[in-house]
């Protein structure tokens, strides 16, 4: 999947005049992109629409025109477009009461290590966390992390001919997995080179 470039996005003028329709469109396009891993974990997988939506909103947000600022929002972000022989996701732990996520934080330290995927009989592929920077210390783990996923070229294959692909988490304070229904495996699919 190719990376973005500042010809690919669209000028704070034109973004405003398309916002509502581009993000319908993102919109649609992520709710085959989401897979809930038990009840209080989720991924969210990314590519290079949802990575040209985000940085579109940074840049707006920020009234970012110059070319220098379109560029560091690029290479924040173009990072966790794949690359084609892997997936990569935003992983979220998600506790709505404070206290709850406080105390389930504490007691998950190390859980974006212990995130996996399938595909069909395969051994189970391990995320690999945080390569930007740590987010968790001795005390928690964070609620956000970025995880990828490498697949080797059978994988992919096996992918592409629509075999089943499972996901789930194998943490010591956290136990679930699940099987990803045919539109997300399709949707992820096509972040894989054949």
């Amino acid at each position: 999947m190719t990376k973005l470039k500042r010809e690919d996005l669209y000028t704070l003028e034109q973004y405003a005049q398309l916002r509502a329709q581009f993000r319908a469109q993102v919109i649609a396009h992520k709710q085959t992109r989401q897979v809930n891993v038990g009840p209080h974990a989720a991924l969210y997988f990314e590519d290079r629409l949802t990575m040209q939506y985000q940085v579109q909103e940074m840049l707006r947000v920020e009234r970012i025109f110059e070319a220098e600022g379109i560029e560091d929002e690029l290479a924040t972000y173009n990072p966790l477009i794949p690359d084609g022989s892997n997936w990569k996701a935003t992983f979220m732990l998600e506790y709505p009461d404070v206290d709850q996520r406080r105390q389930a934080l504490a007691q998950l330290i190390g859980i974006e290590d212990r995130v996996w995927v399938r595909v069909a009989d395969f051994e189970p592929v391990w995320a690999i966390a945080d390569e930007d920077i740590k987010r968790e210390n001795d005390a928690k783990t964070s609620s956000v992390h970025f995880v990828r996923f490498e697949l080797t070229a059978p994988m992919i294959a096996a992918v592409k001919r629509a075999a089943a692909v499972r996901m789930g988490i194998d943490h010591s304070h956290y136990r679930s997995e699940t099987t990803l229904t045919a539109a997300t495996r399709d949707s992820l699919a096509a972040d894989l080179s054949a």
